[in-house]
């Protein structure tokens, strides 16, 4: 059984090598881990050409949903995401926040941070920045952030509390969050639970849904709502690097599933009464 630190170094190091990945390798495979699929193109990502500020050079293909679409961001406003890569959740929020707004893009690994900047320095953009750090603990401070945005990277830390205590300290009071996840239902086979290249792929660092919801809960959020849901199939070929023949078909007719999710929760302000709370 790895240690958290362990498995945050798996992950430090697959990401540096995927910072070098086409987006068509990473499309191909989960969260642009090795396993690349000849039978599906576009395993969990989504497309963003439509989104206003989308820049296919900050476009690494590791998402699993578009939270900045649903993310409620207003001009002026603050936004974090957490696990930037190279910049795509981040431009796109710009568009929104514009220039009297900032964007901060937090990430671990060196390689995507300089990826990041040198996109957001061609494209000239001065209210984006990018730090070097651990969601579990940013190096931001607390009570600044308007808006927090994640796409696929939660499910890649061991300790998710941890990240929701934190997003829940460098929220102001009545901010909120726009996270895309991978979740699951049911239980995953152990060959794909135990592997550290599918955990740096998303899957088997993938907890219960019900449990995911319960940790945003246990953290203060209020009205957490999924504000979208789908599944992820996990082509054969990919599956068969770690499942029989009959184990695959097992896992494919089973009711168990991986699911991408879109999650929205808000944090409190205790300046507001809310109607029907008792204080008005």
């Amino acid at each position: 059984m790895k240690t958290e630190e362990q498995l945050k170094e798996i992950v430090k190091l697959k990401y540096s090598e995927i910072a070098l990945q086409s987006k068509e390798t990473n499309q191909a495979s989960c969260c642009g881990a090795g396993g690349c699929s000849t039978e599906v193109y576009n395993i969990m990502s989504e497309s963003y050409d439509e989104l206003s500020g989308y820049n296919a050079d900050a476009d690494l293909g590791l998402g699993c949903g578009l939270p900045t679409q649903f993310a409620k961001i207003q001009p002026g406003q603050t936004v974090v995401d957490l696990g930037s890569g190279a910049g795509n959740d981040c431009f796109v929020a710009r568009s929104e926040v514009g220039i009297g707004g900032k964007v901060i893009g937090v990430d671990f690994t060196p390689a995507m941070i300089e990826k990041a900047r040198i996109n957001a320095e061609k494209l000239g953009y001065n209210n984006v920045e990018f730090r070097l750090g651990d969601i579990e603990k940013m190096p931001i401070t607390a009570n600044s952030a308007d808006v927090v945005v994640s796409n696929c990277v939660l499910n890649l830390v061991p300790n998710k509390n941890n990240v929701f205590a934190d997003i829940f300290r460098v929220l102001k009071p009545g901010g909120h969050f726009s996270i895309s996840d991978v979740v699951l239902k049911g239980d995953l086979p152990e060959a794909l639970k135990t592997d550290a290249e599918m955990y740096a792929g998303c899957v088997s660092g993938a907890i219960q849904k019900d449990v995911y919801l319960n940790l945003i809960y246990k953290n203060g959020f209020k009205n957490i709502q999924i504000q979208k849901e789908k599944p992820i199939v996990i082509p054969n070929d990919i599956l068969s690097k770690y499942l029989t023949p009959e184990q695959i078909s097992q896992f494919n007719q089973g009711e168990n599933g991986i699911y991408s999710i879109s999650v929205y929760a808000e944090k409190p302000d205790p300046t507001v009464c809310a109607p029907g709370g008792g204080c008005c």
